[in-house]
């Protein structure tokens, strides 16, 4: 045997680790995600009740002026203060966000418990059905919703949310499959219980924190997808601020002021860091082999 193929792998080694240092690694992991996440919600919030300037207003005299004391990031092209864009843009990001996982798991998850409940041929149909609409990425979709009913940002919650929904429902159909093979469901089935008083009992409340990490992990894959359809156009429309946009915007100017793509890319780069190290830090922390060495 090969000395590459006599190697661990990666996934190996963290799984060999010791329960304590993986606890601790998910902490570290989960504090850093709740951090970022709360960085966004927080300049969400605050955009709410004060911004430097009007976010939209346009002022010819101060186009492209340089970061200073009145204007701390500086301004774009057609003289808007770069860092109220950019607080106004992470509500418009936590919005889209928020809408899109809440369709996603409202339809995908009474979809994937109904799938693990029903008979096996009911089942397996309903999957296939699910299964089909992972031919269609939210942003093909988008673009097809677009074509349709015009871009906006409803358009752009909505073939989020859709495309989304093939995950929830694959995860809540695999967690209930587990859970139903427990002894204390096969004793509710014993007893008579009825299937929807299982599944509101039983299953979802044991399913929920896997629906809670893939929510985290969906809301990173929606607050990449609101920004590439903003970039391409079918998603938040002018006036209203958008960290996508704003990245477009800039790109006319990327050789002569590159530091109007910095902070848009930045934040979306902190938003999905933050989002996908909280689902990972969720992960650990759900993980039953962690659970039962404590």
């Amino acid at each position: 045997m090969s000395e590459l193929a006599s190697e661990p792998s990666a996934q190996t080694a963290v799984d060999a680790a010791p329960p304590r240092t993986r606890r601790r690694r998910a902490g570290a992991g989960l504090g850093v995600g709740a951090a970022l996440v709360g960085l966004v919600v927080a300049a969400a919030l605050l955009s709410f009740v004060w911004t430097p300037y009007d976010p939209v207003q346009v002022d010819p005299t101060t186009r492209i002026a340089p970061p200073s004391a009145e204007h701390w990031l500086g301004t774009d092209r057609f003289g808007r203060d770069v860092v109220s864009q950019l607080l106004v843009g992470a509500r418009t990001t936590l919005f889209v966000g928020v809408v899109a996982v809440g369709v996603a798991a409202v339809l995908g998850t009474p979809l994937g418990v109904l799938a693990g409940m029903a008979p096996r041929g009911v089942g397996e149909f309903l999957m296939r059905v699910n299964d089909l609409l992972l031919a269609f990425p939210a942003l093909l979709l988008a673009i097809m919703f677009g074509a349709v009913f015009g871009p906006s940002t409803l358009t752009a919650m909505i073939a989020i949310g859709i495309a989304t929904i093939p995950s929830f429902a694959r995860l809540a159909r695999s967690g209930t499959l587990q859970v139903l093979s427990t002894e204390y469901v096969l004793a509710a089935r014993a007893a008579g219980r009825p299937r929807r008083a299982i599944a509101v009992r039983h299953v979802l409340p044991n399913i929920a924190g896997l629906l809670l990490v893939q929510a985290s992990v969906s809301f990173a894959i929606a607050v990449l997808a609101e920004a590439a359809l903003s970039f391409l156009g079918f998603g938040t429309r002018p006036p209203t601020p958008s960290w996508g946009r704003m990245l477009q915007e800039s790109q006319q100017l990327l050789y002569s002021t590159p530091e109007l793509a910095l902070w848009p890319g930045l934040a979306i780069a902190l938003a999905v860091l933050g989002f996908n190290l909280l689902g990972d830090g969720l992960r650990d922390r759900f993980d039953p082999r962690l659970e039962d060495s404590r």
